[in-house]
């Protein structure tokens, strides 16, 4: 099975090898926030009934996104797993009696 780590790993060595390293953080959040656009389009289209869903776009902008993020986390030498932890932890502090456990 492969972790975030090993994904965050997969995509340094991918721009290491390919992508002629990392850009600008600005650059990287403008790149996110486009896939974040496009993601929201294909969204909105599905749920509003101008289109089917398509699975296939759907993948592939939840990946674009999340290469994007993985980009910023590596830039900045964030471990996502730990973030991710993290955010878990402050909601389920945060708001304890706002969900209904199951």
């Amino acid at each position: 099975m492969v972790g975030i780590l090993d994904l965050q790993n997969m995509v340094d060595e991918w721009i290491k090898n390919f992508g002629g390293g990392y850009w600008k953080p600005l650059s990287m959040l403008a790149a996110l926030m486009e896939e974040v656009g496009e993601l929201s389009r294909i969204l909105n289209s599905m749920e509003i009934g101008k289109s089917e869903c398509n699975f296939e776009s759907l993948l592939e902008e939840i990946g674009d996104v999340f290469f994007a993020l993985i980009c910023i986390s590596n830039y900045y030498r964030i471990n996502l797993e730990d973030a991710l932890k993290y955010t878990l932890n402050k909601y389920t502090v945060r708001d304890f009696d706002r969900w209904i456990k199951k």
